[in-house]
């Protein structure tokens, strides 16, 4: 009985001081050495690729965001800012999804066939809207210009890219907009588009953020 009792006491023993050395060594040592290792190494990416403008953090560079007029009253569904760039549709998870506006709770496509009815009027709609918004005097937009990205969401439905095609579509509104030739403007496109990565993954894209904040600090001088 007493060899029993003891057996147990000095298993517990060991399974408590394994279990202490355990929770110290990969919850306390492990984090803080990953932690110092990403912050000395790669301090942007491990605060979460945090954008500022005039000294605050305004985003991600790996959040897209919605660029919205304040809801009017009685109004349930956001008018485009269009003195902005605008991002990919932001139906990445369909109509009732928390998820429209980028509010950041949830992720994810759409799981539309490419033969749905939905998914068809979705890229109907957001192509007259995209040939609307962006037709401007002296500028028609042609249905053949509108890219696929124009008119589809991501994957996450949180991409911060669109293509240079899409960016460069958006000048002409923009300069008009802003009160900007668009030869600035579209200068200014170039300046933030980022080729394949290692020249070879991916597609070009611009960061619509990183673009808008450059857009307004243009304005600015104007």
């Amino acid at each position: 009985m007493n060899n029993s009792v003891t057996n147990t006491a000095r298993l517990l023993g060991a399974g408590l001081r394994a279990l202490l050395v355990l929770t110290l060594v990969t919850g306390v040592i492990y984090p803080l050495v990953v932690t110092g290792i990403a912050q000395g190494l790669f301090p942007g990416r491990a605060n979460g690729s945090e954008i500022k403008a005039d000294g605050k953090v305004v985003g991600s560079s790996l959040i897209g965001q919605a660029y919205n007029l304040p809801l009017k009253k009685g109004q349930e569904t956001p008018e485009p800012a269009l003195k902005w760039f605008q991002g990919r549709p932001q139906n990445g998870l369909g109509h009732n999804s928390v998820n429209t506006q980028y509010r950041l709770i949830v992720s994810g496509a759409t799981n539309l066939a490419a033969d749905s009815k939905d998914l068809v009027q979705q890229v109907k709609d957001a192509k007259a809207a995209v040939i609307k918004d962006n037709s401007v005097p002296g500028h028609a937009v042609k249905p053949s210009d509108v890219p696929a990205d124009a008119v589809t969401s991501s994957g996450s439905g949180l991409d911060p890219n669109i293509s240079p095609a899409y960016a460069d579509l958006q000048v002409h509104r923009v300069a008009e907009r802003n009160n900007l030739p668009p030869a600035q403007v579209r200068k200014l496109v170039d300046e933030h588009t980022d080729g394949r990565t290692l020249g070879f993954i991916g597609e070009p894209r611009v960061n619509v953020l990183e673009l808008n904040i450059a857009l307004k600090d243009l304005a600015a001088t104007k």
